[in-house]
């Protein structure tokens, strides 16, 4: 049984919601406000070969592998989705999925652009939704205030938006994450209407009219 049968057999009792875009426009802080007012919501944690950083967590933040062990997995089936980003990898677990799909969890991704595109291959029914920065003006002084990276590293991952930007026309939604808390509210917004749709509640008038 392959990857996306066994997905599409367990997930009829939760989303998959994706979350990317650019790095440095804040998926992560975004994620999080929306975990704290749907505490029951699910994060599947990616797996990375880039290093560790200082506010960073393992298996909270990341799973953090070497290359050799990333490839393992990989080889094994234990990747759903990989991508490649400035040199390192990064990649969705199946196995820690599988376990909050079984539980009946909405599951929040945050992925790269790639990532999430190799989702839909993978998972049509995944709700993919690209956070936008204000600006490019923006995006840059949030890369340069984190502090984290040199110059030239914040100058290529601003190339690389620039380039990713122009793919948000291929997911379900676009957010501009001008404000922490909007953005979580627009996110939320999503998530509650797609529960709704009727796709994901065939039946529910027989069940209303056999009462």
């Amino acid at each position: 049984m392959g990857k996306d049968s066994v997905l599409s057999e367990q997930t009829r009792k939760g989303l998959l919601v994706s979350v990317s875009g650019p790095s440095g426009v804040g998926k992560g802080s975004v994620i999080d406000k929306v975990r704290e007012r749907i505490p029951d919501i699910a994060h599947s944690v990616s797996v990375t070969t880039r290093p560790i950083r200082d506010n960073e967590i393992e298996g909270v933040s990341y799973f953090f592998r070497t290359e050799e062990q990333f490839k393992d997995m990989m080889a094994q089936g234990e990747i759903l989705e990989h991508d490649i980003y400035l040199n390192n990898y990064y990649g969705t677990p199946l196995t820690p999925l599988l376990k909050l799909i079984n539980e009946g969890r909405d599951v929040l991704f945050d992925l790269t652009v790639s990532g999430s595109l190799a989702l839909m291959e993978n998972y049509k029914d995944a709700v993919t939704i690209f956070l936008l920065p204000p600006s490019m003006s923006e995006l840059r002084k949030r890369l340069v205030l984190r502090a984290t990276e040199a110059p030239e590293v914040i100058e290529r991952r601003l190339l690389e938006a620039s380039v990713e930007i122009p793919k948000a026309d291929l997911f379900n939604y676009a957010v501009i994450n001008d404000d922490l808390n909007k953005a979580a509210d627009r996110i939320i917004a999503i998530i509650e209407a797609e529960k709704h749709r009727y796709a994901r509640q065939i039946g529910i008038e027989e069940r209303i009219l056999g009462r």
